[in-house]
């Protein structure tokens, strides 16, 4: 009976070290046919632009057809939930935004994915710049001159966002919080019909991306008052960010971030991260990223967990607050 038993351990133990060995040369041969990235954005749209600029520069270091896929759909859900239950074998990955990963989780106490678990973070890419713009007729051409308006005339001023829940909202609550001034939130079903109401004089103000409003800016259609971010954006060099504008601290803006099935083997995780990091290091991808918007802002992340939930702390009670809740 012993000699039986050890003859069964004998055998599955080598089986465990057949099968790692097995494991360790795939990895080692990492990637031996297309990779996939998905988007959780419609076609078209800055997150897909982007998804297409990375793809390329990935395809070029891996050496295989990195493939973009679009799923939109509930905030992001769809295309999160794809990939958190895809096989972790870096075939998968996912170039999404705070929206997934921590704006989610703030407002929905249930969700199809977990952010924290079911994800291996890549690296930080870069970050999306939105601003608070007014059309021509207000008055005010500074956060000072709008927060006295308000201030004023309480009921007078609407500002429009992206929709319940997004980035665009978070920013405007906070911006009301922050300034101690009533704004009547208008939401939209996207950045477009917001702006097309802001440029038609249906709302008087919006907090949207550089991306959307820089066109409009340019022809005078709409006028600039501060960026969220903590840094100017290169798009728009000479409008103050709202923390300089008198609201030190004030920043929200969408960070991107690609990520992987939790899981991925060490080998695979290595070499995409170093396939990530010589891309964001590229001049022309970090020019082509400027010139759609975007803030090229790599970096590795250690403590995903931390940073993640951190934030996902933050913005709940930013909601709480505001009583902010998904469509």
């Amino acid at each position: 009976m012993q000699l039986r038993i050890s003859a069964l351990l004998h055998a599955a133990a080598w089986t465990c070290a057949s099968l790692a060995t097995t494991l360790s040369a795939h990895a080692a041969g990492y990637p031996e046919k297309p990779v996939q990235i998905i988007v959780p954005f419609p076609p078209g749209g800055a997150g897909d632009v982007m998804g297409r600029l990375l793809s390329r520069q990935l395809e070029a270091r891996l050496g295989q057809p990195v493939i973009v896929d679009n799923k939109p759909g509930a905030g992001t859900a769809i295309g999160a939930q794809f990939v958190a239950n895809a096989k972790p074998d870096g075939y998968t990955l996912l170039l999404s935004s705070n929206s997934t990963y921590t704006l989610n989780p703030a407002i929905q106490p249930k969700l199809s994915y977990d952010p924290i678990k079911a994800f291996e973070p890549l690296g930080m890419v870069a970050n999306l710049a939105l601003v608070l713009v007014a059309h021509p007729t207000v008055q005010a051409s500074s956060v000072q001159q709008l927060v006295a308006a308000a201030k004023a005339e309480p009921d007078k001023y609407m500002y429009g966002s992206f929709g319940n829940g997004t980035v665009s909202h978070f920013a405007g609550e906070m911006f009301k919080s922050a300034a101690g001034v009533k704004l009547t939130h208008v939401p939209y079903r996207g950045s477009a019909p917001a702006m097309t109401d802001l440029v038609g004089g249906q709302i008087p103000l919006a907090f949207d991306s550089v991306v959307a409003a820089v066109p409009h800016i340019k022809t005078g259609k709409i006028k600039p008052l501060a960026v969220t971010t903590a840094a100017r954006s290169t798009l728009l060099p000479d409008v103050p960010t709202v923390a300089e504008s008198g609201y030190p601290g004030y920043q929200m803006s969408s960070w991107i971030v690609l990520v992987a099935p939790r899981g991925l083997p060490p080998e695979v995780k290595q070499k995409l991260e170093q396939a990530l990091a010589a891309s964001m290091e590229d001049a022309e991808m970090r020019e082509k990223l400027k010139g759609v918007g975007f803030e090229p802002a790599y970096a590795p992340i250690k403590d995903w967990s931390g940073m993640v939930g951190k934030d996902i702390a933050r913005l709940r009670k930013i909601a709480e607050q505001s009583q902010i809740k998904p469509d």
